[in-house]
């Protein structure tokens, strides 16, 4: 019994060392789980710095309002600590900016490390010569910096939801548009019509939807803003209505951006803005990505649409969205894994992003 007792000690040791040196990757046998909560970023920056012009260029970019959304809120939930204070328990933080401001570097530049000591976790470093390059840098590149985490927490939500998804909408949406789609298992009411699938749900903290709709695909001018807009008021006038003859679901058209994007290595539409119910006061964000099912010569709609007032919305938004980005077309084959994290998570370790030239 001793001898076992002295084996299985010396196991634990070596497995928390090979866990903990030297590791990059966060693939050690022990690695801790990550802690803070979604969209809260600790900076490590010196504090008489953060007061500073350069650290308020930072705060600026992280405490900019999050885009397509009926109030002001800002992107992230900021804390700092002074690198002195940079311990062991800060360190397992999931989101991390490392501000490393010294003479040794000839260029401002930003790279990112993936799961160092805990997982899921992402880490973003700022270098660079001094504060006067620094400022500027950071506020030409504030919407990598944005990107860089929304996407590390969206993929975040991927990952939950790849073992987690609701299977209902999962088969209709197969049987349905032969596509596949991951939403979160909490949307148990449903709402079928021709070429139009609705899941939402309605609880404590806001009611989230997702809708999926298609249509024929005409030609290029399918792509742009004006189209898309009428298309979308068309559909859900029909599939949304309100409680009452004569409402219905209509988009703010002066309140919604549209943009491309890349999905799946693919060009989409994406389009985020306001909605509203036409003849009441009800309202909210959306989100929606259009893109082209080349197989089938189609247009798939995929959207995302919360109603939650009085509430903070952000997290509710960002959070279905994540399933917006796990639709697979019926021509794309899977991928090496699941195929639906975004893009900049799938660089390796200290792969440095929007280097200055």
């Amino acid at each position: 019994m001793k001898r076992f007792l002295y084996y299985f000690s010396l196991f634990v040791v070596l497995a928390v060392f090979s866990s903990c040196g030297g590791k990059k990757s966060g693939k050690g046998l022990l690695t801790p789980t990550s802690s803070g909560r979604a969209y809260e970023i600790l900076v490590v920056i010196d504090q008489q710095m953060w007061e500073r012009p350069a650290g308020r260029a930072l705060y600026d970019v992280l405490d900019s309002d999050v885009p397509g959304l009926p109030q002001s809120e800002r992107s992230f939930r900021i804390m700092y600590t002074d690198p002195a204070h940079y311990d062991a328990t800060l360190k397992l933080i999931r989101n991390i900016i490392v501000v490393d401001v010294r003479d040794i570097y000839t260029q401002p530049k930003m790279k990112y490390s993936k799961d160092v000591y805990a997982s899921p976790q992402a880490i973003l470093t700022i270098q660079a010569p001094d504060e006067e390059s620094f400022a500027p840098y950071v506020a030409e590149h504030r919407q990598a910096i944005i990107d860089f985490f929304t996407r590390a927490e969206m993929n975040r939500q991927i990952t939950i939801l790849e073992t987690k998804h609701n299977n209902f909408v999962y088969n209709e949406v197969k049987k349905m548009f032969d596509c596949e789609v991951w939403v979160p298992g909490e949307l148990t009411s449903h709402k079928l019509g021709e070429n139009f699938l609705w899941a939402g749900t309605n609880t404590a903290t806001g009611d989230q939807n997702f809708v999926i709709y298609s249509f024929p695909y005409r030609d290029k001018d399918t792509f742009t803003k004006e189209y898309f807009l009428a298309k979308r008021d068309s559909v859900m006038k029909v599939n949304i209505p309100g409680a009452r003859e004569g409402m219905y679901m209509a988009t703010d058209t002066l309140l919604t951006d549209v943009k491309p994007i890349s999905v799946q290595d693919a060009y989409a539409l994406e389009a985020r803005g306001l909605w509203r119910i036409k003849g009441d006061f009800m309202g909210g964000p959306f989100v929606s990505h259009m893109r082209l099912d080349e197989k089938n010569q189609r247009i798939i709609v995929s959207e995302i649409f919360v109603y939650s007032p009085d509430k903070l919305k952000r997290n509710l938004v960002r959070q279905m969205e994540a399933s917006l980005y796990t639709l697979r077309l019926p021509a794309k084959e899977q991928k090496a894994g699941n195929g639906k994290e975004l893009q900049n998570e799938k660089a390796s370790n200290d792969t440095i992003i929007n280097e200055k030239k």
